[in-house]
């Protein structure tokens, strides 16, 4: 055989090696967050991408974006839908402008615990997978955040203190309950917030306590009223066709890395929210009980805002409380 023979074996041998292994490549997924990289759900975002690479041995490789680095928080979901991104992470109740029933997590006091909440998940987890299909998204897991109670720069004892009051809200629901309290809904997302608050262009906000933790909020704010109005979920979505275009095997392997995220997550989440209380406590807050009269007038904004939600997403929106409620 001549030395040219052999050379051009060698290549022909490479060229064959090549392209076998670009066939079994690692696709590489970026997955933007909109949270910090030290909040926990970007921290469970981060094992979620290493559960996959791990169960589908490197066949996915997901890099997390956390804090909107690769896309602002209102930005990932239109991403990951036309597929500049592949997945993401959002709270899903950002949508329900979009998809009334996405707002199915933010029905003020009807799920205050982290068992009640799970249980409204299950009734609604058919319809919203629906739902999100018709938006060219898969829902991979989900996980609660701790409940939802109002951050203020001063004392707060019914809607007579609210008045005009700017107020950062992050969908629908929130800018209703700041609209029905006579303040004045600035939309901001978690990541402007530290700054919206140094500025001025917003003094409240409802929100768990872990945002107040991660944002150092008492740096601006004096006052936490636990409320428990709702504990709202993120969600990690994958753009549909990308997930229609991988084998059932390797669904398999992504969905059971999913599902055993969304279960750590969702006990970290219990884990931590009363710990974030004694952090803001610690840091100089007023952490306190809403009081009886502002409660009062929370709970019947929320039963307005839940018949309002019933309007909105019709006879699935009924199903799913009717589902949750035994009926």
């Amino acid at each position: 055989m001549t030395n040219r023979t052999t050379l051009t074996t060698t290549l022909a041998a490479s060229a064959l090696a090549l392209a076998a292994g670009a066939a079994t490549a690692a696709e590489s997924w970026d997955m933007p967050m909109a949270y910090a990289a030290t909040n926990f759900h970007s921290e469970m975002g981060v094992v979620f991408a290493d559960k996959v690479r791990d169960y589908t041995g490197g066949e996915i490789d997901i890099t997390v974006h956390a804090g909107g680095s690769l896309f602002k928080g209102g930005e990932i979901k239109r991403a990951v839908q036309t597929g500049q991104a592949p997945i993401g992470e959002r709270f899903m109740s950002a949508h329900a402008n979009e998809a009334p029933l996405l707002g199915w997590d933010n029905l003020p006091f009807v799920a205050t615990t982290y068992a009640d909440n799970d249980k409204l998940w299950h009734a609604a987890k058919d319809k919203v997978n629906a739902q999100l299909a018709d938006l060219n998204l898969v829902a991979l897991y989900t996980c609660p955040w701790p409940g939802q109670g109002f951050y203020f720069k001063k004392e707060v004892n019914s809607s007579n203190d609210t008045q005009g009051i700017k107020f950062r809200s992050y969908n629908t629901a929130t800018a209703t309950f700041a609209e029905e309290l006579g303040m004045i809904p600035v939309q901001i997302e978690a990541a402007e917030l530290s700054q919206a608050l140094a500025t001025g262009v917003a003094e409240s906000f409802i929100s768990s306590g872990s945002t107040g933790y991660d944002r150092k909020v008492w740096e601006h704010l004096t006052h936490y009223y636990k409320v428990n109005a709702w504990l709202p979920r993120n969600y990690v979505m994958v753009n549909k066709q990308v997930w229609d275009g991988l084998s059932a095997e390797t669904q398999s392997q992504v969905q059971k890395a999913a599902d055993e995220t969304g279960s750590a997550c969702a006990a970290k989440s219990e884990e931590l929210a009363n710990w974030y209380f004694e952090q803001l406590s610690g840091n100089g807050m007023a952490v306190t009980d809403a009081g009886p009269e502002f409660l009062s007038e929370l709970q019947a904004i929320g039963a307005k805002m839940t018949s309002d939600w019933v309007e909105a997403a019709g006879a699935d929106g009924q199903a799913i409380l009717d589902a949750y409620n035994g009926n």
